[in-house]
């Protein structure tokens, strides 16, 4: 999925070099910023990430989808910085409610939930009904991030590049 890669790489640049709080050096810190993943098949993107964080070596980048390697076409939890397996679509915004329910209101912690999502997981009923669930716990530890590139599976995503009517339905649950 190259263009799914390209697509979230500056995204997610900006998230883990200059937005989420992070301790590189302890990545299961209990203060750490989440991070989910919902469109896993951009996780070539994530472990490029990775390499620049010091968390892998470049080298192995080239084990990627080998029968042996923990690096997956999509992010696992045998990954020790991976909470979530996702690729199936619409799932991790959930999880990341969830989480983020978690962190506000049991860990009572200032840790941040963030969610990059694909234009074309926005069809699945799971994600609109994640966000209603954020709006009405008011998670504002929660961060959902859409990556509208227009480019669904095999054709392009219903909504395409109108951005201004993804922004219009998420607004609609407040």
């Amino acid at each position: 999925h190259p263009t799914s890669c390209c697509s979230v790489a500056e995204i997610m640049s900006v998230l883990y070099f200059h937005t989420m709080k992070y301790h590189y050096d302890d990545p299961r810190n209990f203060n750490n910023d989440r991070f989910i993943l919902s469109k896993g098949h951009a996780a070539p993107a994530l472990y490029s990430m990775w390499v620049e964080a010091g968390f892998l070596k470049e080298s192995e980048l080239l084990s990627l989808c080998h029968v042996d390697s923990t690096l997956e076409g999509h992010p696992t939890p045998k990954q020790q910085i991976v909470d979530l397996a996702t690729g199936s679509l619409g799932q991790g915004l959930g999880v990341a409610c969830g989480m983020a329910y978690t962190g506000k209101y049991f860990d009572k912690s200032s840790y941040r939930v963030y969610c990059l999502l694909g234009d074309g997981e926005m069809s699945e009923g799971a994600v609109w009904e994640a966000m209603s669930f954020a709006s009405f716990y008011r998670l504002d530890n929660l961060v959902a991030i859409m990556d509208i590139n227009r480019l669904g599976q095999s054709d392009p995503a219903p909504l395409q590049h109108h951005v201004e009517k993804y922004q219009k339905r998420c607004e609609a649950f407040g």
